[in-house]
C-alpha cells in the first residue's frame, strides 16, 4: 500500500464503526493520522477500536450526528483530545426503505434526509470554524451515484445525495481562498452492510448499471478518500469524484 503522508493530522470520520467509515479510518491511521470515530452504535465503536489496535491515536465518540447539540459536544470533545481537527469525512448515512416516492411515509423520507444531508451540514457547521483560523483543512463528503442519476425507489436517498453534491460545490467555493478543500465522492454499489437494507431487486438494478460488473470495495473508496484528505489534493475543491465502476456518465 502506497502511503499518503497524514502525520500529525487529526481526523473526524462519521459512521465510522463499520463498512466504508471503518475502512477510511484504517487508511487514515496507516497514513499517520489520529482519528475520532463518530457513530451512534457505541458497542460497534468499541469493537472497531479493538480491531484497530491503534492506542491513543483512536478516539471514540458515540454521537447522533442529526442532533446539533450532540455534534457540538462531540466537536468540543475531539478538540480536547487532539487539540484541533484537520480532516472531516462525512460518511454516516442510511439507504432507507425501497419504495416509490408516493408510497414513502413522511417519516421514512425525513429520516434519510436528516442523516444523509442535514447531518453533513451540522458537522461542517461545527468544524469549519475550527479549521478557518488555522487556514488549513480537508473535508470529504460521501455522496452517491444516485445523487447524479436518481435511483428509482430511492427518491429520498437520491435527493439527499444530490444535496450533498450541491453542498460540497457551494462550500468549496466559500472556502476557496483558504487552504480548506471540500470534495465529495459518488460511489455506486459498494460491498457493505447497507446493502442489507435494500431489496434484492434494487441491488440487482444498481449492479446491472455498472460496466465493471461488480460492486466496489470499501478499501477502494478509502484509498481515494485518503488522497482527498492530503496536502497532495491542493488544486481541487468543490470536486465530485466518480468511484462507480464506470457507471457515471458525467
Amino acid at each position: 500500500m502506497n502511503q499518503i503522508d497524514l502525520q500529525g493530522k487529526s481526523a473526524v470520520v462519521t459512521g465510522a464503526a463499520r463498512g466504508i467509515g471503518l475502512a477510511i479510518v484504517r487508511r487514515l491511521l496507516a497514513s499517520g493520522a489520529r482519528c475520532s470515530l463518530w457513530d451512534l452504535d457505541a458497542a460497534a465503536l468499541n469493537e472497531a477500536a479493538r480491531s484497530l489496535n491503534a492506542g491513543d491515536r483512536v478516539h471514540l465518540m458515540p454521537v447522533d450526528v442529526t442532533n446539533e447539540a450532540a455534534v457540538k459536544a462531540a466537536t468540543a470533545a475531539v478538540q480536547s483530545q487532539f487539540g484541533t481537527i484537520d480532516i472531516l469525512v462525512n460518511n454516516a448515512g442510511i439507504a432507507g426503505v425501497s419504495k416509490k416516492l408516493w408510497e414513502c411515509t413522511t417519516a421514512e423520507w425525513r429520516a434519510v434526509m436528516e442523516l444523509d444531508l442535514f447531518a453533513v451540514f451540522l458537522c461542517c457547521h461545527a468544524i469549519v470554524p475550527i479549521m478557518l483560523p488555522r487556514g488549513t483543512g480537508r473535508i470529504v463528503n460521501i455522496a452517491s451515484i444516485a445523487g447524479k442519476e436518481g435511483n428509482p425507489n430511492a427518491s429520498h436517498y437520491s435527493s439527499a445525495k444530490a444535496g450533498v453534491i450541491g453542498l460540497t460545490k457551494s462550500l468549496g467555493k466559500e472556502l476557496a481562498t483558504t487552504n480548506i478543500r471540500v470534495n465529495c465522492l459518488t460511489p455506486a454499489v459498494i460491498e457493505t452492510e447497507i446493502l442489507k437494507q435494500m431489496s434484492k431487486e434494487h441491488v440487482n438494478y444498481m449492479l446491472s448499471k455498472i460496466p465493471l460488473g461488480r460492486p466496489g470495495t470499501v478499501d477502494e473508496v478509502a484509498a481515494m478518500v485518503a488522497w482527498l484528505c492530503s496536502e497532495d489534493c491542493s488544486f481541487t475543491t468543490g470536486g465530485v469524484f466518480d468511484i462507480s465502476g464506470g457507471r457515471a456518465t458525467y
